[in-house]
């Protein structure tokens, strides 16, 4: 069912119209011996209140007559319509949804906490209120089940997966994308825009948060390692380099790789060692 506009006209003349025929009956009781033309009147004032209906700014009332949908109302002020309409107000403005933490795995496997914040609004007033039953549990529900969706499609980290190019963590931007186009295609029957969707909160799950942080910091550390080597080493080159440059020493085989070791030791240590002084000769 498509949204339709519905034409109403202005309900300041004619609650205007309605007051004066409620004077004119009051007038005409008290004047007239009949009560026929002031009960007119007043019917006629009562049909004329029935019709008027205040719009508030970002506010639309649907329309129905017995059980026909006649159209949508969205001209903000006092209006006034067909009498016998029965309208419902629904809100046009934009609602946050504030996605409770989930727990599901991931495409490895793994369990993680994620949980989304989204930004919504109704975009189509028919199809919010006749093609699903409950429109604000829909989103909800269709919420949920997009987030549980998009973290079943995808790996935390790239620790879990080197060949995936979109991760949770490390793709944010892009996971926003896919879940806003995601639920655009799951709340389009309910005639409803997603603004803006986020995944608000991104962690794993407790009983294996302490085994993935050991796992992290050992990368990290091995990381850390291997840049300090391979800084380390062309430490050493340049030195050795420099040693038979300037032709400060000569150094057989076995010296350059004693001092290859002892440089080593010293650039990749964790604490700082204490110097030897070699009172003798290179050889002594």
């Amino acid at each position: 069912m498509q949204e339709k506009p519905l034409t109403s006209i202005s309900g300041y003349v004619l609650l205007f119209v309605a007051v004066g025929c409620l004077v004119a009956a009051a007038g005409l009781g008290i004047a007239l011996k009949s009560l026929v033309i002031p009960v007119v009147l007043v019917i006629l004032a009562i049909i004329l209140f029935m019709g008027i209906t205040v719009i508030n700014p970002n506010e639309a009332v649907v329309c129905t007559f017995f059980g026909d949908y006649v159209g949508t109302m969205k001209q903000g002020g006092l209006r006034w319509v067909n009498p016998l309409y029965s309208k419902a107000k629904i809100s046009l403005r934009a609602r946050n949804l504030n996605g409770q933490t989930l727990k599901v795995n991931d495409k490895m496997g793994n369990p993680v906490e994620i949980a989304a914040v989204v930004v919504w609004q109704v975009k189509d007033t028919a199809r919010a209120l006749f093609d699903v039953d409950n429109y604000v549990n829909f989103v909800q529900v269709q919420s949920e089940a997009a987030v549980r969706k998009l973290a079943n499609s995808y790996a935390y980290d790239h620790m879990e997966d080197e060949t995936s190019s979109v991760t949770l963590r490390d793709s944010t931007g892009q996971i926003n994308v896919f879940l806003e186009q995601e639920l655009n295609e799951r709340l389009e029957r309910a005639g409803v825009d997603i603004i803006e969707a986020r995944v608000s909160h991104l962690a794993y799950s407790s009983e294996i948060a302490g085994a993935m942080l050991q796992r992290q910091q050992a990368s990290a550390m091995i990381a850390a390692r291997r840049l300090i080597v391979e800084g380390a080493v062309g430490m050493v080159e340049m030195a050795l380099e420099r040693l038979e440059k300037n032709g400060v020493v000569a150094l057989d085989e076995e010296r350059k790789a004693a001092m290859v070791s002892n440089l080593l030791v010293v650039l990749c240590g964790e604490k700082s060692v204490s110097p030897v002084v070699n009172a003798g000769t290179l050889y002594n």
